[in-house]
């Protein structure tokens, strides 16, 4: 059956009531049933949850085959949680048929790929499959499709009984013997654990595993006592100097900067840049680059921003630190600067995955957003984006937050340059649909400007501010002009992941490519 994005799913997908993707809000008004985690009481006083080992926690948890482990990525590149935990769980204990339910995984989990190639763990639901993980998935090696859901989707799973934890074990960079803890005060500081909280809250049983045992209480606490069977303390969670990337930091190319003063100027031109306007940027060097050409036209019209989610960098804090923000609310922190300011810089505020983005709450903080802009791997003439797989269609990358919050903003701004070395960014199909069409307004590239076609308000906004703007079709044939038509990736039948829409329904799937081979 093809979906609103115009791509095909295998009936044999269709099952216990899922559906395709239909658009934008389709699920609106519609109730769900929240799920009841199954909770061991705790009604005669504990000294101390603090037990020896993470092999020790698994068996007081119940710990057994066939079960699922939830992770969270705070850590990202520098996490040694997931790795420890499986190892615990497989070659101590001799689990098998595990279920990985993570917020993300990278190349910090490569090992991951071999447990997974010899068919101990047998699922994988997770925003990011990156490094040797994505290889083995894309190389049909997982024996269940792996599920991809973004930042709201995951929580709205969980929340509403698709994903059922076993056991969450969280990574906390301090935490007391009762089992508060917080992203923050330790050797492995990630400020923000917005990830972790729905996990704790609705998984039957919950490990905290931190290398910072402080005093009792530690408040005011992310995860709290009330939901934690057992305390771990091991020699490190992971390396802080690896929550940051690359990607994390503006950059200084002309062509970078170029583009980003034009997303500025094609949010100036609309009716919503006013005071307490609310933002979100993603962490790529043009998106952080439109900070510093934003600030400029706030100055010039003496406006303040209300209030900034997602996932914060440096840059954002000093906006919070000038006055010019009102408050900065945080899922998740990008770089070592944000993880020093939480906590300790006013207005500075944690949240939950769910607060920022859930779907099926009733009223997550996307859906107030004023302007959200974004990078993209892929963008297509009916503006879908894809964020997920390389142009040889294998694994690489995470939707994260950006269905969520390009669907909630009242304009989403997806900046891209036209191409990258030999591919064209600006295509005639994606590869992977990540981010629905219907949910991106304005294309900004290094070759000019587009706007969906859906939006007609902001193509008159653009026209009174004299931005010049084309139609997609135009930067997808530039793009080809200037490094041909790629060849179309052949696929086998297999389907070696499935894309979650925010809302549940199926977006898209990743087949085997053909011929591939693991090197």
């Amino acid at each position: 059956m093809k979906n609103a994005v115009g791509r095909e799913i295998p009936d044999a997908l269709l099952v216990n009531g899922r559906e395709v993707y239909q658009g934008k809000n389709y699920m609106d008004g519609k109730y769900l049933q929240k799920a009841a985690p199954r909770t061991r009481r705790y009604e005669t006083p504990r000294e101390s949850k603090v037990v020896d080992s993470i092999v020790q926690a698994l068996k007081d948890c119940g710990a057994k085959s066939g079960m699922t482990f939830s992770f969270h990525h705070h850590l990202r590149d520098g996490d040694y949680v997931v790795n420890m935990v499986m190892q615990a769980a497989i070659e101590e204990l001799g689990l098998e048929e595990l279920t990985i339910a993570a917020s993300s995984l990278g190349a910090a989990h490569d090992p991951i790929a071999g447990y997974i190639e010899a068919g101990k763990v047998v699922g994988l639901q997770t925003s990011g499959i990156r490094g040797r993980m994505g290889e083995v998935v894309s190389a049909g090696k997982l024996k269940t499709p792996a599920i991809i859901r973004s930042h709201g989707g995951r929580p709205r799973a969980i929340e509403g009984g698709e994903v059922h934890i076993d056991i969450a074990f969280i990574a906390a960079p301090t935490s007391d013997c009762a089992g508060n803890c917080r992203g923050i005060g330790g050797k492995s500081d990630c400020g923000s654990m917005g990830y972790a909280m729905t996990d704790a809250k609705y998984a039957d049983h919950v490990v905290v595993v931190t290398d910072c045992l402080v005093d009792f209480p530690n408040l005011p606490a992310s995860v709290e006592a009330i939901d934690v069977d057992a305390v771990v303390v091991v020699d490190s969670i992971g390396n802080p100097q690896k929550i940051a990337s690359a990607a994390a930091r503006i950059s200084q190319n002309p062509r970078d900067l170029m583009m980003a003063e034009n997303v500025a100027k094609v949010i100036a031109s609309t009716p919503w840049f006013k005071d307490g306007f609310s933002f979100q940027t993603g962490v790529g060097g043009p998106s952080l680059a439109a900070n510093l050409f934003l600030e400029q036209y706030m100055d010039q019209r003496n406006i303040k921003m209300g209030w900034a989610i997602g996932g914060i960098c440096g840059p954002m804090v000093e906006l919070l630190k000038k006055g010019k923000v009102g408050k900065v609310i945080d899922v998740q922190d990008f770089d070592l600067d944000a993880v020093q300011s939480i906590h300790t810089t006013p207005g500075h505020c944690e949240m939950s995955a769910s607060q920022y983005a859930n779907p099926a709450n009733k009223g997550a903080f996307v859906n107030k957003l004023d302007f959200v802009v974004l990078a993209a791997l892929e963008i297509d003439t009916g503006f879908n984006v894809n964020v997920l797989t390389g142009s040889d269609g294998v694994l690489r990358g995470a939707p994260g937050g950006h269905p969520d919050a390009t669907a909630g903003s009242k304009v989403c701004v997806i900046v891209a340059p036209l191409v990258r070395g030999r591919m064209a960014t600006v295509c005639e199909h994606v590869v992977t649909v990540t981010t629905p069409g219907d949910c991106v307004d304005v294309l900004v590239t290094d070759y000019g400007v587009a706007v969906n076609p859906l939006r007609p308000d902001l193509m008159e906004c653009l026209d009174k501010a004299g931005i010049p703007h084309v139609p997609i079709e135009a930067l997808k044939e530039k793009a080809y002009s200037l490094v041909g038509r790629p060849d179309s990736l052949k696929w086998e039948d297999k389907v070696v992941a499935v894309l979650e829409a925010r809302d549940g329904t199926i977006l898209d799937v990743v087949r085997k490519i053909k011929p591939f081979t693991l090197d």
